[in-house]
């Protein structure tokens, strides 16, 4: 279930607001310039998928983007429980890249396939985390400070759109903010009260 969480950035251990309501979820972080909007997940589309086959499953909606926004560059992040060492110290290491604060030079555009993840917005003295899940699209505007946390067990497919054939480039900040904020293993439990 989609969650938005927010808290004042000095003041993690109590929300101000927590939220599975799409509607009361776009107004607030419309307000503080990030779109979110819910489509329905396509059905058929599973881990098993390669970036190839989620692209063309959802090729209306990535044809519609790149046409709003010209985005030149798109592709396909996903990672997906596996019992072995090897996945577990993946994972780990992915997980680890993302969860310090950093900016990135264009906004951060993502839909959420299937799966779920937690983007923690650090703007005007407050923290917003955003729990998405499947047929969830979240833009972050460029030079927002932020983290994501897709927590210990990942299992996600996000597609990624650019606007330039750098992809994924973070400037960290070097704030151990991510460290204070309940993470998304915390929030995904929190989500489930709300079924």
């Amino acid at each position: 279930m989609t969650l938005l969480t927010i808290w004042a950035d000095d003041q993690p251990s109590t929300p101000t607001l927590q939220t599975p309501d799409r509607e009361v979820i776009a107004a607030e972080l419309a307000a503080v310039g990030v779109t979110y909007r819910a489509f329905t997940p396509v059905a058929g589309v599973d881990a098993s998928a390669t970036s190839d086959d989620v692209i063309a499953a959802h090729q209306g909606l990535v044809d519609a983007l790149i046409a709003e926004h010209g985005y030149t560059l798109i592709d396909v992040a996903q990672i997906h429980p596996e019992d072995s060492d090897e996945w577990r110290a993946t994972a780990a290491g992915a997980r680890a890249k993302f969860l310090n604060e950093h900016t990135h030079d264009e906004e951060e555009i993502r839909y959420f396939s299937s799966g779920r993840g937690v983007f923690y917005l650090h703007m005007d003295g407050r923290v917003l985390a955003m729990l998405c899940t499947a047929g969830d699209l979240i833009s972050v505007p460029e030079l927002t400070t932020h983290w994501f946390d897709m927590g210990t067990m990942p299992d996600f497919t996000a597609i990624r759109f650019f606007r330039t054939d750098d992809g994924w480039v973070g400037s960290f900040t070097g704030s151990d903010i991510s460290t204070r904020f309940a993470d998304a293993d915390r929030l995904m439990a929190d989500a489930e009260s709300y079924v």
